[in-house]
């Protein structure tokens, strides 16, 4: 079997774990502004956006509260998506959170301007089943943006990422743990990225390596 077919891959966060992951990252603003900023500087003002796997729905909420952008959001996980629709009626946001999969997504052909989906792609059961999805529904010419951690990760960049998160020193302790020991497990590489994309219809991509992640920019 391939790591991609590994059982914990497609499986939603629900119940108390879900609940947590919402509590801890709920103080990582500084990362869901650079990530609301790089969508910027990639959709235009009036843009359709689907983010996919927005978990509690930070990002989506923060593009919606901008005026900028008709926000959609898709989750395999029904928790994620009940504290998602609450937090955005909270903040006053227009965001239609769904309950889907990525590699299936009820949405039509060319139903949105750009795609997000940022630390989650490494947990589809199907990456080249969601990539191709992501190419179904958008528009000609439009984009999507994944953002996920790499397989190659070093251990010093993990403990830096976590130091600059504003949560306590338990929620802390896990995380690190986590983005050290498990989910690296879960992640591509550069190469396992690119080979997926080749499968796909995407014409056009590029991928970037920070010390953490792995960004892949691509267009139809």
């Amino acid at each position: 079997m391939s790591r991609t077919g590994k059982g914990y891959k497609g499986i939603g966060m629900e119940g108390p774990i879900a609940r947590w992951y919402t509590t801890a990252n709920g103080k990582s603003r500084q990362r869901y502004d650079q990530q609301v900023e790089a969508v910027r500087q990639r959709a235009g003002k009036g843009s359709s956006i689907l983010e996919v796997a927005p978990g509690p729905g930070y990002l989506s909420i923060a593009l919606a509260r901008s005026g900028d952008y008709t926000v959609t959001g898709l989750d395999v996980s029904e928790t994620f998506v009940q504290i998602a629709r609450a937090k955005a009626a909270e903040a006053g946001a227009d965001v239609d959170f769904r309950l889907g999969n990525a590699s299936s997504m009820p949405f039509e052909e060319e139903s949105f301007d750009f795609i997000v989906c940022c630390a989650a792609f490494k947990n589809f059961s199907d990456p080249v089943g969601a990539l191709r999805e992501m190419h179904r529904v958008l528009r000609p010419g439009g984009g999507a943006l994944i953002i996920d951690l790499r397989r190659d990760v070093s251990k010093e960049a993990v403990d830096e990422d976590v130091a600059r998160m504003g949560m306590g020193r338990l929620s802390k302790m896990l995380t690190r743990f986590t983005l050290r020991s498990l989910l690296p497990r879960r992640a591509y590489t550069k190469d396992e990225f690119e080979a997926f994309i080749g499968r796909t219809g995407f014409p056009t991509h590029e991928i970037r390596l920070s010390p953490l992640t792995l960004e892949a920019d691509l267009r139809k």
